[in-house]
């Protein structure tokens, strides 16, 4: 099977635009916004539009995508015109994602912001149930860093979720950076051993549909969701190489959310899996 790695990238000037971005970093998978990821403002993109990106995407051989949903959305909140919004924004990213033949929708469950956790994660349910998610889209949780009142931080509370949907076309996407910051071992290899027992017995590696490969800025434990390149964090090189090599989790899409600048890219991070790929 290929290798599938890539990265985030911008849809500026177009979506199908992304296509050639990812092929300028060396990537193979993608992920995008389908808006601006700090407004409620989802782009509505034609049949033209999705033709566009779909023959850019086959052309290139890249695949599958993810659209990243916007930082706004809730589900947990206890508040019900944000709940609203939460939603609408949420199923004008999964309708954006069947225009464009993207697989995967990815959002952070939410914060329960002092409703409590069991009232959270029912709200979440009931917000995932109200949902359409259409027929060629999955619709994916994230694990959380767990930070104040935010859900999903454990394996046992997403697979809470998703028991609780009867939603069909869902699973979780996990992050380095956030399970490292929750408190999950990757870097040593008794500690990654029991992260995938877990992960194994509370969630299922069949519900697991896509990686985020973040190093970490902050120490294991921080609740700190600071992304850091590849190996010149606190997970390290080694952290990835479990990761990356892990026969359960090897052949599922990887997408770096790293740091992104002139001096250091996407392109430096991407090349960097690849050479601890075994």
């Amino acid at each position: 099977m290929t290798f599938r790695v890539g990265a985030h990238v911008s849809t500026s000037g177009g979506a199908q635009k992304a296509i050639q971005r990812q092929e300028d970093v060396g990537g193979n998978c993608g992920q995008i916004f389908a808006g601006s990821p700090r407004t409620w403002k989802v782009a509505e993109y034609t049949d033209e539009e999705g033709k566009a990106f779909e023959e850019a995407a086959e052309g290139k051989n890249q695949g599958p995508y993810v659209i990243h949903s916007t930082y706004m959305v809730n589900l947990a909140t206890p508040k019900d015109d944000l709940f609203k919004k939460s939603l609408n924004c949420l199923q004008s990213e999964l309708d954006a994602a069947e225009t464009l033949g993207v697989k995967y929708v990815v959002f952070h469950p939410g914060a329960h912001t002092g409703s409590g956790r069991e009232n959270g994660i029912a709200r979440i349910i009931e917000g995932l149930d109200s949902l359409d998610i259409p027929e060629n889209v999955t619709l994916l949780l994230e694990n959380t860093a767990g930070k104040g009142t935010t859900l999903g931080r454990s394996f046992g509370e997403l697979r809470e979720m998703l028991e609780g949907t009867e939603q069909d076309s869902i699973g979780v996407c996990i992050d380095s950076c956030h399970a490292h910051a929750a408190g999950y071992n990757l870097k040593d290899e008794d500690g990654f051993e029991d992260m995938l027992q877990e992960l194994r017995e509370d969630l299922g590696f069949e519900n697991v549909k896509v990686l985020h490969l973040n190093d970490s800025k902050d120490p294991r434990g921080s609740e700190k969701d600071n992304h850091e390149h590849i190996g010149e964090g606190e997970i390290g090189v080694e952290g990835f190489k479990n990761l990356v090599n892990c026969e359960e989790l090897r052949d599922l899409p990887m997408v770096l959310e790293t740091p992104n600048s002139d001096e250091k890219g996407y392109a430096e991070n991407i090349e960097k899996i690849r050479e601890i790929r075994e």
